[in-house]
């Protein structure tokens, strides 16, 4: 037989075994759906982590607050947030070549009005210095950054992100004009470029006032401050972390003997972690893909044994008219094949769609996970090609006249 007749007649044997066939090709295609919808998740969140920890700085070390007190703690000689002057006192005392940026959250879910225009009320105001924005490596799209004068005065003045800027001025430029946060009336000294989704929040919809300001005109309490250091390309990273430990410990008046009681993040440790988290879901992810098309591929095995038996007629006829084994054997691999990869495309379409929609309600971007989509193709093809072999070699192998007396 010619290639294309054992392809077309591949075709119209999967047709005229359509329910079994699609029952078939749909446990394939859960299965890779499962395999590429997880990972697609999975790829879609760790750029979405990559590139806010790549903003941030690999280097970056934080020094934040502890939720809670460990029970076993022997005394708290602080309270859990850290304070403004807790957070100056560091920055005063810590002389590793570094910049040294301190913020803390002032409102979140806040509404930003000019004119008649306001924001949704999804807008973080977030009280800092001048230099959070060189330590969150972020740019500006017009304006400029705060001076330290405007730190020391407490001046009413804000950068912006690029979502609040379309929101109340649209297209045109925001530098200069005023805008309203609980009543309270700042100018926009700058807006920052348009940086995207971010895990943890991103700078589009967020509004910079100095720290010293928002204390003064917006604070309902103390607020908790965080710190964050970028130490310089010569500094070695033990030393930086170690350093900052040891002043935040005088900031914080502990003695020797006391425990700490914040918490020091390194990012380099940090993505790691993550890296560490994300390959655990990939396994297992692909350990339920697994499981799922070994069950399939013993059903397509079935299926085909089955579809020899009950066409052993039709398999002496053809070997009659002049059909040789080989192109049986073919036959029969291609039907199988067939199944294989049709469950496969439907699984990988469904698998993109469903990641992507994961990734989305997880605020990460959208991604095609082109080698997760090649792997699934070549491993539906395996499974085609293994569960077909048995039953194509079993038909090819058949003697025509026993095939013809068969009832």
């Amino acid at each position: 037989m010619k290639r294309r007749e054992t392809f077309a007649m591949a075709v119209r044997a999967v047709k005229s075994n359509r329910l079994r066939s699609w029952l078939t090709i749909t446990i394939i295609a859960l299965g890779i759906t499962s395999l590429v919808g997880i990972l697609t998740a999975v790829d879609a969140i760790r750029s979405s982590i990559i590139d806010t920890y790549s903003r941030m700085g690999t280097a970056a070390i934080i020094i934040n607050s502890r939720y809670s007190y460990p029970s076993d703690m022997k005394r708290h000689r602080n309270p859990l947030y850290l304070s403004k002057v807790q957070a100056e006192r560091f920055k005063e005392y810590y002389d590793v070549d570094a910049t040294v940026s301190m913020y803390a959250v002032i409102l979140s879910n806040a509404r930003a009005e000019s004119g008649a225009k306001r924001t949704n009320p999804t807008v973080t105001v977030v009280g800092c210095d001048d230099n959070m924005l060189a330590t969150d490596n972020l740019s500006l799209a017009e304006g400029r950054n705060f001076k330290d004068a405007d730190i020391r005065s407490g001046k009413s003045f804000c950068i912006i992100g690029s979502g609040v800027s379309s929101a109340l001025y649209g297209d045109g430029p925001a530098s200069g004009k005023p805008v309203f946060i609980k009543g309270r009336r700042y100018t926009v000294v700058g807006v920052a470029e348009k940086v995207g989704n971010m895990a943890g929040g991103s700078m589009d919809d967020r509004i910079l006032v100095p720290y010293t300001n928002a204390l003064a005109d917006l604070c309902e309490s103390a607020p908790d401050f965080t710190i964050k250091i970028l130490p310089d390309a010569a500094v070695p990273e033990e030393f930086a972390a170690s350093e900052a430990r040891k002043n935040f410990r005088a900031a914080r008046r502990l003695s020797p003997w006391d425990e700490d009681d914040f918490n020091i993040v390194r990012m380099e440790a940090e993505i790691r972690s993550q890296n560490e988290s994300i390959y655990s879901i990939t396994v297992m992810a692909m350990v339920i893909g697994l499981i799922t098309l070994t069950g399939a591929a013993v059903g397509l095995m079935n299926i085909m044994l089955v579809s020899v038996k009950e066409r052993t007629r039709e398999i002496g006829t053809l070997k009659a008219l002049g059909a040789s084994s080989s192109g049986i054997r073919q036959q029969f691999l291609l039907e199988s094949v067939l199944i294989g990869e049709t469950g496969g495309i439907i699984g990988i379409v469904a698998g993109i769609v469903a990641g992507n929609i994961t990734a989305a309600i997880m605020d990460a971007g959208f991604t095609i996970p082109w080698h997760w989509m090649a792997a699934a193709f070549v491993l539906c093809l395996a499974v085609g090609i293994l569960s077909g072999y048995l039953p194509a070699k079993r038909a090819a192998a058949l003697d025509p006249i026993e095939c013809l007396r068969y009832e």
